[in-house]
């Protein structure tokens, strides 16, 4: 069996960093050795508060959801802006003046996702079937639907990865409302609850899923009105885990400086991370790029998904990145509670052994 069958993590992900300029049309050219052209862009001023904003190629260019309200924290409808994003290029992406992507002198990091290949249709399950659309990779196992509600328990949106999601993502786009999550090891049963990435609350049991896990060919929705009214707007973005590029995992915490080590299978680019009790905070984000690819790791970016990047070392915070994952060199309770679980997503810089076999190393 090979040790991955992605030896270039770059050719479908890619944290970069950017200086921003103030200017219309500031064109983006991402800095990996390898050209890509992004279907999903994640872009965070590092310098200011200003939120989150998520990009996809499904739903357009200018249209960026992740902004939160103040606590406790609700995430906003979609914004359609032709200041923000406003298009994908072969190697990049295009930001016009709005000062959440592009603020004269500020500093900003995107975190950029390659999917491609389009499919469409007509969704499925219970209730009158609705129009979707998404484009998918098979290799790197991403996929990014905008779909219509139907206001049914059993709505079933299709899936045409080869595999089945371990890690789903949704968001209402034309009302505001929470981040709902499926994350394969957030429970022993985790298609009976949802987290949510920007309310401190722990995991609910409300129905999201309907109660059943994703499939190969399926994501299963229940009746909530955030997922799934009638006619609504939607996206959804969903993952598989490939060996030696992406990881969707848990861990249980030790209270301690001398943290837990997570084992992904690569040296990571990019880390999320999320508690899931009820003093969850919430989520929090680590790449090696905004470190100077160095350990220990005690910087976040856009620490808890709305706070400006600390400008000193967060020793609590603080992280190794490692040739095959991430060791805790800090203590706090949204990250290394002790006795209580955390559940990640990560995505790698490097595999820990390519497919010919040569090993990778730590920062």
């Amino acid at each position: 069996m090979a040790y991955t069958t992605i030896d270039d993590p770059e050719a479908y992900f890619q944290v970069h960093l950017y200086t921003g300029n103030g200017a219309a049309n500031n064109a983006i050219t991402l800095a990996g050795d390898t050209d890509m052209q992004p279907d999903m862009v994640w872009i965070k001023n590092r310098e200011q508060g200003d939120h989150h904003c998520q990009f996809d190629s499904i739903r357009g260019a200018t249209k960026h959801i992740g902004g939160w309200t103040s606590s406790p924290y609700t995430a906003y409808a979609e914004v359609t802006d032709a200041d923000t994003l406003d298009s994908f290029t072969s190697t990049g992406f295009q930001v016009d003046a709005d000062d959440k992507v592009n603020t004269d002198g500020e500093k900003y990091v995107a975190y950029c996702w390659k999917a491609g290949t389009a499919a469409s249709g007509t969704t499925t399950g219970s209730g009158t079937g609705k129009a979707y659309s998404s484009t998918y990779n098979d290799t790197s196992k991403l996929q990014i639907t905008g779909y219509l509600g139907n206001g049914s328990a059993g709505h079933t949106i299709p899936v045409s990865l080869s595999t089945s999601p371990k890690t789903v993502w949704c968001k209402r786009r034309d009302a505001a409302g929470d981040f709902h999550m499926f994350h394969h090891e957030l429970t022993a049963a985790p298609e009976t609850v949802y987290q949510t990435h920007n309310l401190a609350v722990a995991a609910d049991d409300d129905g999201a899923w309907n109660d059943t896990a994703p499939s190969s060919s399926i994501v299963t929705l229940g009746d909530l009105a955030t997922l799934n009214t009638d006619d609504a707007t939607n996206i959804m973005w969903a993952w598989d885990e490939v060996q030696g590029f992406s990881k969707f995992g848990s861990w249980t915490g030790n209270g301690d400086n001398d943290g837990p080590f997570i084992y992904c299978g690569f040296r990571p680019a990019f880390i999320i991370n999320r508690k899931y009790d009820t003093s969850a905070g919430t989520t929090n984000t680590w790449s090696d790029e905004a470190n100077d690819n160095q350990n220990v790791m005690d910087v976040l970016q856009g620490l808890k998904w709305y706070d400006a990047e600390p400008t000193s070392a967060q020793s609590t915070y603080a992280i190794d990145i490692l040739s095959n994952g991430f060791k805790f060199r800090g203590y706090r309770a949204d990250t290394n509670t002790n006795a209580v679980r955390h559940i990640f997503w990560a995505f790698a810089k490097a595999p820990f052994v390519n497919s010919k076999g040569v090993p990778g190393t730590a920062l």
